[in-house]
C-alpha cells in the first residue's frame, strides 16, 4: 500500500456519526494508519481543488469521479476493506499541487 492507492474503505460522515463504503486514494501510509481523501462519481464543478479522474484498468474506477482533497481522513490500515487500483503518477503530481494549496503549504 503506497501513496495513490486506491482502496475500499469505510469512510466517516463529516459529523462521524457513521460511515459509508466508498474508494478513497492514499495520501500516505503510516505504521499503523493510513490518511486517505474520498473519492466520489457525483461530478459536481465548482471546487477547483478537486482532482477529476476518469475510469480506467489501472484505478479500477467504474464511472468518471472527483478526489475530494478537502475531505480527509485517518484511519486505522485494518479498517481497510481492499484494494480498488491506483492513480498514475501525473495525477499524483497534480493531487499534490491540490493539497499544497488548499492546505497553504
Amino acid at each position: 500500500m503506497k501513496k495513490g492507492d486506491i482502496m475500499l474503505i469505510p469512510f466517516p460522515f463529516t459529523n462521524l456519526k457513521g460511515t459509508k463504503r466508498r474508494p478513497a486514494v492514499i495520501l500516505y501510509k503510516g505504521e499503523s494508519d493510513v490518511i486517505v481523501s474520498f473519492i466520489t462519481s457525483k461530478i459536481v464543478r465548482g471546487n477547483t481543488q478537486d482532482l477529476l479522474v476518469q475510469p480506467d484498468v489501472a484505478n479500477g474506477l467504474k464511472k468518471p469521479s472527483l478526489i475530494k482533497t478537502h475531505k480527509i481522513a485517518t484511519l486505522e490500515t485494518e479498517l481497510i476493506i481492499g484494494k480498488i487500483g491506483a492513480i498514475n503518477k501525473d495525477q499524483i503530481h497534480e493531487l499534490n499541487l491540490k493539497l499544497k494549496r488548499i492546505l497553504g503549504l
